[in-house]
């Protein structure tokens, strides 16, 4: 809940940036503490704006969590580059999150993108660095080049979250909040049911599968008295691919079923009948009208492009 008196109010958006695989997803979970965004140990698991919305004591700090930065090769990838274009451009303030053995080199790749704006640098990871010492002259180097303030935390293990935290509610402007003080997220359960579903594909599959597959929600309802029915469609590129996805009598894509109806339960706090299947879709990837309509469609958050 909001505490305060509403005229000292502060309020604004936060766009998450960084290249794939730095814990841009796994931080905005740590700041909410809840399982909101997709996590896997792959780059470029997200492909959405996901936001988040995270309410203290006197302020409201949306979140924006965003793909990750890259050169786009095919239709998906320009579209998720558009996703962080949108997101920058309603940013208040930006977090640039970069893995703390290699700072340098991702902050130089994101450096053009956020020219004149007032960015928090966050050093992740650091639990995976064994010479802290080292780090010290990054936080450094960061603040010469126009960062804000330099953070290092450890997304995963929490460390440093709480003062990233602090800091944020300090640098966002006076306002009124934007969503109602119990609010986490501005987009429909289902959005959410089909996450979770392409996370445990992420999680379960190799190389070639996760990339390949686009999920869809063909319904979604709430059964009084009963467990609410969700059946998904997971979208996959060639014959190849659905074979590998169901597996042998149907095993492997039960496993994706089992993994992605825990989590849904636990994130909508109730029990759930899942039904998975899977259809091909050739060249999904490269085909626009196909991505406007099953990636970034009905689910899209009202006034978004």
């Amino acid at each position: 809940m909001t505490t305060g008196p509403l005229d000292h109010f502060h309020s604004g958006y936060i766009a998450i940036v960084g290249l794939p695989n730095v814990g841009k997803s796994t931080l905005l979970n740590r700041l909410l503490g809840t399982h909101l965004a997709a996590v896997a140990p792959r780059p470029q698991t997200t492909r959405h704006r996901i936001l988040g919305i995270l309410n203290g004591p006197g302020f409201q700090a949306v979140f924006h969590d965003t793909p990750g930065l890259l050169k786009p090769r095919y239709a998906l990838q320009e579209q998720m580059e558009r996703e962080i274009d949108i997101a920058l451009k309603d940013a208040d303030l930006v977090m640039l999150v970069l893995d703390a053995s290699r700072p340098e080199e991702e902050a130089a790749q994101a450096a053009a993108r956020l020219s004149g704006r007032k960015v928090l640098a966050v050093l992740n990871k650091v639990d995976l660095v064994r010479d802290k010492g080292t780090l010290l002259a990054e936080v450094e180097r960061l603040s010469r080049e126009g960062a804000a303030e330099v953070f290092m935390v450890s997304a995963l293990k929490g460390g440093g979250v709480d003062e990233l935290k602090a800091a944020v509610a300090k640098h966002l402007p006076e306002g009124q909040p934007f969503y109602p003080p119990d609010a986490v997220a501005d987009r429909p359960e289902k959005f959410f049911a089909a996450e979770f579903v392409r996370e445990a594909v992420f999680n379960l599959y190799g190389e070639e599968i996760p990339y390949s597959t686009a999920v869809v929600v063909d319904e979604f309802k709430e059964r009084p008295g009963r467990k609410d029915y969700i059946l998904v469609t997971i979208y996959v590129e060639r014959d190849s691919q659905k074979a590998i996805l169901i597996g042998r009598g149907g095993k492997a894509l039960k496993r994706v079923g089992s993994r992605a109806r825990r989590a849904i339960e636990a994130f909508l706090g109730r029990p759930v009948y899942l039904e998975t299947r899977v259809k091909v879709a050739e060249a999904w990837r490269s085909d626009l009208r196909f991505i406007k309509e099953n990636v970034y469609g009905s689910d899209r958050p009202s006034g978004a492009a």
